[in-house]
């Protein structure tokens, strides 16, 4: 009898781990999802009447199983992209810059594949870029300003 038991709360305490394993897998990939959903910009297309269109919905369908097939992938590059940087970060003394070096590729990036990426509207990056890189592309190249006519004395 003491034999069941045993099995009995091993099979219990496997229950509770794996219970406790699918929470925090659950919990982080929603940690991943909800901030990109809360920042797409506010004159997006979602919601538009260009949606409902035959065209529309079946790229709104094209879209959600391509997000479900990548977002996997990229949620689990990202993972191993926070765990080796956050080892490079112990690793290397405390460089943040080691770390971001990491961070800021597999972390970054798109999740969520919407219309304007199949449409081609809208890169798809699995590999993230820093937010000074993704500013300086949109900024436009100043010129020098112009020379005075006059020598100056």
């Amino acid at each position: 009898m003491n034999v069941l038991a045993n099995r009995s709360d091993k099979l219990r305490r496997r229950l509770w781990v794996n219970l406790l394993v699918l929470t925090v897998v659950l919990t982080f990939c929603s940690a991943l999802v909800i901030p990109p959903l809360s920042a797409q910009e506010p004159g997006s297309t979602t919601g538009t009447a260009a949606d409902s269109t035959p065209s529309g919905v079946g790229m709104q369908a094209g879209s959600a199983l391509a997000t479900i097939l990548y977002f996997p992938f990229k949620a689990a590059f990202a993972l191993g992209g926070g765990i080796v940087g956050g080892l490079a970060y112990a690793f290397s003394g405390g460089s943040e810059q080691t770390a971001k070096s990491i961070w800021i590729p597999s972390i970054y990036g798109t999740y969520i594949i919407t219309p304007d990426h199949l449409k081609g509207d809208k890169p798809i990056r699995f590999l993230g870029v820093p937010n000074d890189a993704r500013d300086a592309s949109d900024v436009p190249v100043q010129e020098p300003a112009p020379l005075p006519l006059e020598p100056v004395r």
